[in-house]
């Protein structure tokens, strides 16, 4: 068994630009958690699943992307989950809703996955510091992250399966959405 997750991975230069954060964040405070991961909106929590099988996880959710059609994706500002997380925000979508809804119905029924409760309660951001954040440094590190935040706009394209290896989370599979716009 085997660590995975599903997410929206945006393209360069979004991806360089949020990494760019991370790494400052790195420098100034010496918190890294978040580069363990590619910057990416989670759709799917991590979940254990049979590496042997990771062909016919690929192939069941290109199945469920033939019908999902690319949408535009919002970054825009800083925010908090308490003292504990930073991330950059995402703007409210509808398509981004519904496919992270559809999915979480589709790795239920067909994939046979756990419904965690942060599946159920979806809120769409970006992480740019969380676990080693400490709270005597969350004021500056929040600081550092309105100070570099940026608004940015990409279509949405692919669904990204990740995969856990060494302690660090790499995008193992970009799998395209089918539907035509």
């Amino acid at each position: 068994m085997q660590k995975y997750f599903l997410a929206l991975v945006p393209p360069d230069p979004i991806l360089s630009k949020s990494n760019h954060i991370k790494e400052m964040i790195k420098q100034h405070h010496h918190v890294k958690y978040a580069l363990k991961s590619p910057p990416h909106i989670t759709l799917k929590m991590p979940f254990n699943y049979n590496e042997a099988k990771e062909d016919y996880l690929a192939h069941q959710l290109s199945l469920f992307l033939l019908e999902q059609k690319p949408f535009p994706v919002h970054i825009s500002g800083i925010g908090t989950f308490g003292r504990r997380v930073i991330f950059q925000d995402i703007l409210p979508n509808e398509s981004l809703r519904n496919l992270q809804e559809n999915l979480k119905i589709f790795c239920k029924k067909t994939l046979h996955l756990v419904d965690e409760l942060s599946d159920r309660n979806f809120y769409p951001h970006m992480t740019l510091a969380f676990k080693d954040l400490k709270p005597g440094k969350f004021d500056e590190v929040l600081s550092l992250c309105q100070e570099l935040q940026f608004s940015a706009e990409f279509s949405a394209e692919k669904l990204t399966l990740l995969k856990r290896e060494e302690g660090r989370w790499k995008i193992l599979r970009q799998l395209p959405f089918q539907g035509k716009v």
